[in-house]
């Protein structure tokens, strides 16, 4: 299954960091938040991506031309330009198509041009600054079983203050910054179909706004319901939390947990 990522946005709440590159190209522990988000696909066994490029669509291009030399050891012929790869470190079987959607092409539109490299056939959508422990199999086989267009993943939004609980004056429970109890929003993680596209008018269209409003309406659109770790990065406090997890060794989002000295790759 194809899964698509947005990954134009211009990320203002990152300035900090996103004067010079896109938000998924953030590095969590070395490693660009898009890595990360793409690993997790790839560790169900997804791994054929489209991405939509905007703002600064190149740097993203670049790490992906560069990724193979980056993570191997090079032998290089200086007077042919030859290089050949030894010893690939991280050697990755993904397939990556990188499109450029535009600078100021809203989400739908984004998602709509990206149908071309999508087919026909069910596939799956995600932001570019979210990372989850989720089961995907369970998702998929979720959307499978209501046969409705559109499933969106519903998750907890991370609470911003630490959580009391309070009995007369006395704190029974303090849980620094959990999950709140109550409420879901839309965590992206989608599985859709490409009727999904008949939602889309065009460049100018809002994916929440729109298209998800009237499936909504048209009763086509369910929810997986998903209570467990998910963090998107909007803000350089998200980026410390996740950068604090990803350190502990104990990142929630892979299976893989590994040492932060194993991380780093060479700028």
């Amino acid at each position: 299954m194809k899964v698509a990522i947005l990954a134009g946005g211009i990320g203002s709440r990152l300035s900090e960091e996103t004067e010079t590159k896109p938000k998924p190209m953030v590095e969590i522990g070395g490693k660009p938040i898009l890595w990360h988000i793409m690993k997790i696909y790839a560790e169900f066994g997804h791994s054929d991506f489209v991405v939509a490029l905007g703002y600064k669509g190149e740097a993203i291009k670049k790490y992906v031309v560069e990724y193979c030399s980056i993570n191997s050891d090079l032998s290089v012929d200086l007077r042919t330009g030859t290089v050949l790869r030894r010893n690939d470190v991280d050697a990755l079987d993904w397939n990556l198509e990188l499109v450029d959607t535009g600078i100021a092409t809203e989400t739908g539109g984004r998602v709509k041009r990206l149908a071309p490299y999508l087919g026909d056939k069910t596939f799956m959508l995600t932001w570019g600054d979210g990372v989850a422990d989720i089961d995907l199999d369970a998702l998929v086989q979720f959307h499978r079983s209501h046969g409705k267009i559109a499933t969106l993943t519903a998750v907890r939004p991370p609470a911003r203050f630490g959580h009391l609980d309070l009995d007369g004056n006395r704190v029974g429970e303090f849980s620094e910054k959990p999950q709140t109890a109550e409420g879901w929003i839309n965590g992206a993680f989608f599985v859709l179909e490409p009727e999904v596209f008949e939602y889309i008018d065009g460049d100018t269209t809002s994916f929440e706004r729109g298209p998800l409003t009237r499936l909504a309406r048209d009763g086509q659109l369910m929810a997986y319901r998903h209570d467990s770790f998910w963090q998107c990065m909007d803000t350089v406090r998200d980026r410390k939390l996740l950068e604090e997890l990803w350190a502990s060794g104990n990142a929630p989002w892979t299976s893989r947990r590994r040492a932060p000295e194993l991380v780093a790759v060479p700028a």
